[in-house]
C-alpha cells in the first residue's frame, strides 16, 4: 500500500544570520534533494518546513547537530495550475468544515500541475473528504520521486 500522507520536516530555527544556510548545508552533504520548502518567521525564530527525498535521515542528522525537528504528516494533492485550481480543493474542505492549518505549493515540471501540501486540523477526515471529492492525492512515493 502506498503511503497517502507525506512526511514533512518542521525545523525550528533561531532567527540568526547563517542558520538557514547551515541547515541546508547539512542536507546537501547527505545528498538529499529538497522537493518543497516553506519558511515562516517571527522576530526570534522561524519554522522551516521541508519535503525531502529521505526525511528520516535528514531528521536524524539535523538532531545530531542540535536542531529541533518534528516529522509531521501532510497531504499532497495535484491541482490544475490555472486560476481557481486551488479554490476547488479549498471549497471541498470548507464545505465539510475541515480546518486548514497551512499550505504551500510547488509546480511539478513533468505535468505542469501544482502540487499543494496541506496540513489539516483533522487529517484523516480531510483525506477521506478529499478522496470523496475526487481530488488527486499524491502518494509519498510519487512526491519523493519527482
Amino acid at each position: 500500500m502506498t503511503e497517502e500522507y507525506v512526511d514533512q520536516l518542521s525545523i525550528f530555527l533561531e532567527n540568526k544570520e547563517g542558520r538557514l544556510l547551515h541547515t541546508l548545508d547539512i542536507i546537501e552533504k547527505l545528498n538529499v534533494n529538497i522537493r518543497a520548502l516553506s519558511i515562516a518567521d517571527t522576530s526570534e525564530f522561524g519554522i522551516l518546513r521541508l519535503i525531502v527525498t529521505d526525511p528520516s535521515i535528514v531528521k536524524e542528522k539535523l538532531e545530531e547537530n542540535d536542531f529541533i525537528v518534528k516529522l509531521i504528516k501532510v497531504i499532497a494533492v495535484s491541482i490544475s495550475d490555472e486560476p481557481g485550481g486551488l479554490n476547488q480543493v479549498l471549497r471541498i474542505l470548507d464545505d465539510n468544515d475541515i480546518n486548514l492549518e497551512y499550505l504551500y505549493a510547488f509546480v511539478e515540471q513533468k505535468t505542469y500541475n501544482a502540487i499543494v501540501l496541506l496540513k489539516l486540523e483533522d487529517m484523516d477526515k480531510g483525506l477521506k473528504i478529499l478522496k470523496e471529492g475526487n481530488v488527486d492525492i499524491i502518494s509519498s512515493e510519487e512526491i519523493y520521486s519527482i
